[in-house]
């Protein structure tokens, strides 16, 4: 009787959570699987949608790679640059008292709630030359910089939008460490280089993998950025996309599109498997 019992429970909880992620897997159909099979299909296909491979040809030529180089080295720089800011941050964050933490995570999320485009343009006003920190550095004499329509003002860009995706996911490991390894390490003799090493890092890298995927996927697929604070002297592989969208090359535009995912998946299996092989940590190098 115990046994059917189990089972009948064990059924009903399968199918309860089936159910539960009914609606799940009918928004990823919907809005996941259904536009990657368009974005596909367009790709293979040309304008008289016949099956060809010049449009992913197309793409592997020196005008495209050079494109794809320029986003990448944007975008890495970009998220090394959170990296930087966004482990420490988070890490601080972590260690201080939960009610702080609330407000810290508050300020960080708060430039997310105002509109990406107001954000773009205050980055603008900032950096022009007659803009506010042009301003402050000819009042003490430095004189005027040259900072807008520069590949720095588009990292510089990316890194305001997209730092709290570094962020968030770091301290959101960072608030699960064992910190009765940090204290063994401590009184094993370790130094407080030591430990960081060998015993917060490891456990921290999931999260570090997370936000690094978080950071680089948008910021080598950004457009507006690139537009508004390069001033469109720095042609990124969004706005590759974008000028063939708007010039109704679509299947030009899916190919880009397609072989870019392809890139970012292959990225993203080599950063899982090294973070799944990474993440063991201890004491011991």
């Amino acid at each position: 009787m115990t046994s059917t019992r189990t089972k009948k429970v064990s059924v009903t909880r399968s199918l309860l959570q089936r159910f539960a992620a009914a609606p799940y897997f009918f928004w990823a159909v919907l809005f996941i699987v259904i536009p990657l099979i368009f974005v596909a299909y367009y790709s293979f296909t040309d304008r008289d949608f016949a099956f060809t491979l010049e449009n992913i040809k197309a793409f592997f030529t020196p005008k495209y790679l050079t494109i794809l180089l320029r986003s990448v080295k944007l975008a890495l720089l970009a998220t090394l640059i959170c990296l930087l800011i966004g482990y420490p941050a988070a890490y601080f964050i972590a260690r201080t008292d939960p009610k702080k933490q609330k407000t810290l995570i508050m300020l960080i999320m708060l430039p997310m709630w105002m509109n990406f485009l107001i954000r773009t343009y205050a980055w603008m006003v900032l950096l022009q030359d007659t803009g506010i920190i042009n301003g402050a550095l000819e009042s003490l004499g430095i004189g005027p910089m040259r900072m807008m329509y520069t590949e720095g003002a588009v990292v510089v860009g990316m890194v305001y939008d997209y730092l709290p995706y570094m962020i968030l996911p770091i301290y959101s490991i960072m608030t699960k460490l064992d910190h009765r390894l940090v204290e063994a390490a401590s009184d094993l003799g370790c130094n407080p280089f030591a430990v960081f090493r060998k015993v917060i890092v490891p456990q921290s890298l999931p999260g570090v993998v997370s936000g690094v995927m978080m950071v680089f996927v948008p910021s080598i697929s950004t457009f507006y950025i690139s537009r508004k604070l390069g001033g469109g002297n720095f042609y990124l592989i969004g706005d590759a996309i974008e000028t063939q969208f708007n010039s109704n090359n679509l299947h030009m535009a899916a190919a880009i599109s397609f072989v870019l995912m392809l890139l970012l998946l292959a990225g993203m299996f080599v950063m899982d498997r090294f973070s799944d092989n990474s993440s063991g940590g201890g004491l011991m190098p």
